[in-house]
């Protein structure tokens, strides 16, 4: 018997979904299906990959309807927002425009003599385990690509989001894409990193917490298995005396929020010039204290619950210790605030990085704000992190946004925006944010090996 993963749903704490997990033995064979059927898969010309991964996106935007209050019963996104398939479909599409360049062989050289060129080949079979925070489009990010670069692809996905890899598994599948190539897979941790010691895979990529990708990395030891990893962040912003306010109020905000904070890229920390402290922090709050919290399924609703009731309280922790060591808290209790998952969005000042806020992901509904005087403070302030995913400039200037963008330790500078993933550029961290890098023609050379052909013509 399997272990059994539960879906509860932070709406009301129920069972959702259920499924059972995969003995060994089964998931093994699974494994060895997707080996088999690649070779077969790799050996199609790139244009009908291209074609049956694009009807397979198209296939999962018909369930929309359908996967819109599955995902706010999951992991409690409003429905007012509609899902995800805007930034599913921009993902995928991007990577299909871009595979024949990117996946073209490298010329090197020819002559009546010699041809040398190098190919990317595909690593094989993939495993891709993805989070429940954006459940398709971090899942897109790696699924797509692989496919299309010729790999099979094993899905397992996260227990809060337990139906999503069935989702795309039945669409990529009616879309005509072989069964054994493209598989979601129901696997406990211990299943998991024995698949990984045994070499079933050839690549894998994880996106979560770093526990996490430590374990991957743990299981891969030794087994020269490549391991990908986008991890924690603790993103910051930093508004410029020149900043257009009420844009990076209204992005920084939003980017700290929305999804009830719980983005990989979202916005924890924020650093103001002082001559727009003031000012910021009360527009900041304004917003804040104008969202409604409540039942996801509910139009009205703006901001819902967290995910699952102990990640509410760890941001629940984070705060309270923060406002014991002199913190300020600007927004009072949501009447809708249930002690759960149903946490009220918060912004802090009189904030310092002595505090857990300040230092730790929070992965939740709450921002810290400091004022700094200059941008060597805040280059400073924003460095100080063990995380680094994206920070976020604002200012008017481009060339001081990119003296400050290179003095930061992050894998993505943004200017004047925030929380969004360009699909046309290397999506990428450094420090405990892991390594590697996803999408753009990075994304496929990390999703291929290179292999080198020196072919001499004439031996005479």
């Amino acid at each position: 018997m399997g272990q059994t993963l539960k879906c509860i749903s932070p709406i009301d704490g129920s069972v959702y979904a259920e499924r059972e997990t995969l003995s060994p033995e089964a998931a093994a064979e699974r494994v060895t299906a997707a080996r088999t059927a690649q070779t077969a898969w790799a050996a199609r010309p790139l244009q009908e990959r291209v074609d049956l991964v694009m009807a397979g996106v198209a296939a999962v935007g018909a369930m929309n309807d359908e996967i819109v209050p599955e995902l706010a019963h999951m992991m409690g996104r409003p429905v007012r927002y509609g899902g995800e398939f805007g930034g599913f479909n921009e993902r995928a599409s991007h990577m299909a425009q871009i595979a024949e360049e990117a996946l073209a062989d490298i010329e090197v050289g020819e002559d009546a003599t010699f041809k040398r060129y190098i190919k990317h080949v595909p690593h094989g079979v993939v495993l891709v385990v993805a989070p429940w925070n954006y459940p398709y489009m971090t899942a897109i990010n790696t699924v797509a690509p692989a496919l299309i670069a010729g790999n099979a692809v094993v899905l397992k996905h996260a227990t809060q989001t337990l139906l999503v890899g069935e989702r795309m598994a039945q669409a990529f599948q009616s879309a005509g894409i072989p069964a054994d190539v493209f598989q979601n897979v129901f696997l406990d941790h211990d299943s998991t990193s024995a698949l990984i010691a045994d070499r079933a895979f050839d690549f894998v990529n994880f996106t979560g917490s770093v526990g996490g990708g430590q374990a991957m990395e743990r299981a891969a030891a030794g087994t020269f298995t490549g391991v990908g990893t986008e991890l924690g962040g603790k993103d910051p912003g930093y508004v410029m005396e020149d900043a257009d306010l009420d844009a990076a109020v209204d992005t920084l905000i939003d980017g700290a929020m929305f999804n009830s904070g719980q983005c990989c890229c979202g916005i924890e920390r924020i650093y103001v010039h002082e001559s727009l402290y003031d000012a910021f922090v009360e527009k900041a709050v304004a917003i804040v204290k104008g969202y409604k919290l409540g039942n996801p399924l509910e139009q009205e609703t703006t901001i819902g619950p967290m995910a699952n009731v102990r990640f509410a309280a760890e941001v629940r922790s984070q705060v309270a210790e923060a406002i014991e060591a002199g913190a300020v808290a600007h927004v009072e209790t949501f009447a809708e605030d249930d002690g759960g998952a149903y946490l009220t969005p918060q912004i802090l000042t009189n904030v310092t990085h002595d505090m857990r806020v300040m230092r730790e992901e929070s992965f939740g509904p709450v921002v810290g704000i400091m004022k700094v005087s200059s941008d060597a403070e805040a280059i400073e302030l924003m460095n100080d992190s063990e995380f680094g995913l994206t920070a976020s400039l604002w200012t008017r200037d481009v060339e001081r946004a990119t003296r400050v963008g290179d003095q930061i330790e992050t894998g993505t500078v943004f200017m004047n925006r925030a929380d969004y993933l360009d699909p046309g550029l290397c999506w990428t961290g450094c420090k405990n944010t892991g390594r590697g890098g996803g999408l753009s023609v990075i994304g496929y050379h990390n999703l291929t090996r290179p292999k080198s052909y020196h072919l001499k013509k004439v031996t005479g």
